[in-house]
């Protein structure tokens, strides 16, 4: 389905083991490859989707200098965004708990934002999926955390994880954009690339 993109070598510029597996799922060859250490502060002017958007597109910028003339990139970005407010990854255990705790009981937002670089073009989306989580208690949230450590997860949680068991009530829009790559999307563009 994809095979005009045989001509590139597709890199995904991610550490998240979850991306690597959902972009196994789309049967393209591809490899993984470190990021340069990349900031990933953002104006503050940002909101919503800008905020991912612009973080993919400054890992994409920070690759550029070691891409080839076939080399197709992906960089991504996730974040939760809860009232006005960004959760990233927390900076800690106490963090990630805080994080929890703000999101038991509401519906917040996840929000991909992905780059698909080469030097001839470059092309970025966002995708937003909303989530709802139960009330939660200080026990559920306590468990998860120590447990499962997310300490590498926008928003502190795996949507596939144990806490994504216990604690979704509802999802709309894409479960994969929940699990940090928007999938169907991605495939979608990629058809076009």
């Amino acid at each position: 389905m994809l095979s005009h993109l045989k001509k590139y070598e597709i890199l995904l510029a991610s550490n998240s083991p979850r991306r690597r597996e959902l972009l196994a799922g789309l049967d393209i060859d591809y490899r993984v490859t470190a990021l340069p250490e990349v900031d990933e502060s953002y104006p503050d002017t940002l909101s919503g989707e800008e905020i991912p958007l612009y973080i993919s597109q400054e890992k994409a910028a920070a690759y550029r200098r070691f891409m080839k003339d076939n080399t197709l990139l992906i960089t991504a970005d996730t974040i939760v965004w809860l009232d006005g407010k960004v959760y990233g990854k927390p900076r800690d255990i106490a963090d990630a708990k805080a994080m929890l705790q703000a999101l038991s009981g509401k519906t917040h937002t996840v929000i991909t934002g992905v780059t698909l670089t080469s030097l001839q073009k470059q092309i970025s989306f966002a995708v937003s999926t909303e989530v709802t989580f139960a009330a939660l208690g200080d026990d559920e949230i306590d468990y998860y955390v120590e447990k499962y450590r997310p300490l590498d997860k926008a928003g502190a949680y795996g949507v596939q994880e144990w806490i994504g068991y216990i604690g979704v009530t509802g999802l709309k829009g894409s479960y994969y954009n929940v699990m940090g790559l928007p999938i169907q999307r991605l495939y979608t563009e990629l058809k076009k690339f």
